[in-house]
């Protein structure tokens, strides 16, 4: 199958070619970006050289559907949610990473991204895929946000088996420079970042209310979580720490269980049940491994996740739902020994 990419030569497009490349159904096919069109994918990122002389061409729907079998959507958000009309209405598949299709609530997207949401009746059609839990089949995927999946990953055991108090929960995450894009600014510049941790959109991140949306499947009364972004000087890698208050006679026991009886059979969950991950063991990889450690004196959980935020943060889980989609093995193309050292 030829899959479409628009937004290439962004870190996630790119990342999306890596993978398909070493797929063994998905192959590439036309590849799309708004402002660098004019050359070879090779010309402008020339590790790809006698990989793929493809040309990057501009934004043509019509193109895409009569040369591909599907289009992933690697474009900032603001940007799919104006385009994916075309191809919703010839039933053409759409993987879509950016985070117009997400949340269902339209002022909700208003609020958070500060931009015009898409209509309704798309956002109907669009299926919120998280490949661990989502089971609905659709044409339309919203792929889910880097930090969200390592919160969501970290937070469902305990959440689906009411064993922390909702109020309590606090998420901490870290992340990668990769994860701001490749357009300039001050904060992602080599001399504010090196050496140094910021940290940013306290109380303000876009993926608190797709966290919450996708929690409240499991419990209603989750309503709210403190939640902290902050970026690190790693190239790549989402460090998620959670601290919540684990209820009154649950056991560090029921904890561990309730992790293992939810990831028993995700093949990209790995459970570390006596040391604590760290980002470098899955760099370049899609999984997730997460760790815990309890304080019994005051009864607070601490749990660590960590992702490649490239990978099961973006590309490796649109791959990921491909492969579900596709009803092909969901590790297909994706079992990468990481980067290590």
């Amino acid at each position: 199958m030829k899959a479409a990419i628009v937004g290439v030569t962004g870190y996630t497009g790119i990342e999306l070619v890596r993978l398909i490349h070493q797929h063994p159904v998905l192959t590439l096919g036309t590849l799309h970006s708004h402002s660098l069109h004019k050359n070879s994918i090779s010309e402008i990122y020339p590790h790809l050289q006698q990989l793929y002389k493809q040309e990057v061409e501009a934004y043509d729907a019509e193109k895409i559907m009569a040369c591909n079998d599907l289009v992933f959507f690697a474009t900032p958000s603001g940007i799919s949610k104006d385009l994916v009309a075309d191809f919703v209405q010839n039933d053409f598949p759409v993987i879509d990473l950016s985070g117009d299709l997400r949340l269902k609530n339209l002022d909700s997207y208003r609020k958070w991204y500060q931009k015009e949401p898409t209509t309704q009746e798309m956002i109907e059609q669009a299926v919120y895929a998280f490949p661990e839990f989502t089971i609905e089949k659709s044409n339309l995927l919203a792929n889910p946000g880097c930090y969200a999946t390592a919160a969501i990953l970290a937070l469902v055991p305990l959440v689906q088996a009411e064993l922390i108090e909702l109020d309590t929960i606090i998420l901490d995450g870290k992340s990668g420079l990769s994860g701001a894009g490749k357009q300039l600014s001050d904060t992602s510049h080599y001399v504010t970042v090196d050496e140094n941790m910021s940290m940013y959109k306290l109380n303000q991140h876009q993926h608190i209310p797709e966290i919450i949306q996708f929690l409240q499947q499991f419990d209603q009364k989750l309503t709210t979580l403190q939640f902290t972004t902050s970026l690190i000087p790693v190239k790549r890698g989402i460090f998620m720490t959670l601290y919540a208050k684990v209820k009154s006679g649950i056991t560090f026991g029921q904890i561990l269980q309730a992790y293992q009886q939810a990831y028993e059979n995700k093949p990209f969950v790995r459970l570390q049940d006596d040391s604590l991950p760290e980002l470098r063991q899955v760099i370049g990889t899609n999984f997730c491994d997460i760790g815990f450690g309890f304080n019994e004196d005051n009864r607070v959980l601490t749990v660590v996740s960590v992702i490649d935020n490239l990978v099961k943060g973006a590309a490796g889980q649109a791959i990921q739902n491909f492969n579900k989609w596709a009803e092909l093995d969901e590790t297909s193309g994706l079992m990468h020994v990481p980067l290590f050292p």
